[in-house]
């Protein structure tokens, strides 16, 4: 095993392999999306400086903005007290984190009365992002 790999040994893969992972905006503080990594991921996010998934749905590797150009450029990648939740604290391009146009993918707010509700406007059509 190579010497500078050896760090990715210390993070807590689940039984998938995988790894919960939080990108926040750097600037603001905003927590944009959660994600999973596994190691191949982890690695080549800390090799390019770009925010690099592993896709459960399409089981391949994701790397953010490659269809929508909303890459997100890392500022920093940190590990939770129990080695086991990945922080990646990000710059946003072009502002928008979400398939959705929305600049987060945490949107929806409870109220008390039972629903949830959008809170944050759309700030870019899905279907100009994804033509």
């Amino acid at each position: 095993m190579s010497e500078n790999t050896r760090w990715l040994n210390e993070v807590k893969w689940d039984e998938h392999g995988l790894v919960p992972v939080i990108a926040q905006e750097a600037s603001s503080g905003d927590v944009l999306m959660f994600a999973w990594m596994n190691r191949d991921a982890l690695q080549r996010t800390a090799e390019t400086g770009e925010a690099v998934y592993w896709s459960r749905s399409r089981r391949k590797l994701w790397h953010k903005g490659e269809e929508s150009g909303h890459v997100q450029k890392v500022v920093d990648i940190r590990i939770d007290c129990d080695n086991d939740v990945v922080l990646l604290r990000i710059e946003q391009v072009g502002g928008i984190a979400c398939h959705t146009g929305r600049h987060s993918c945490f949107f929806q707010k409870y109220f008390a009365d039972g629903h949830w509700q959008a809170v944050e406007p759309v700030l870019k059509d899905p279907q100009e992002i994804y033509k």
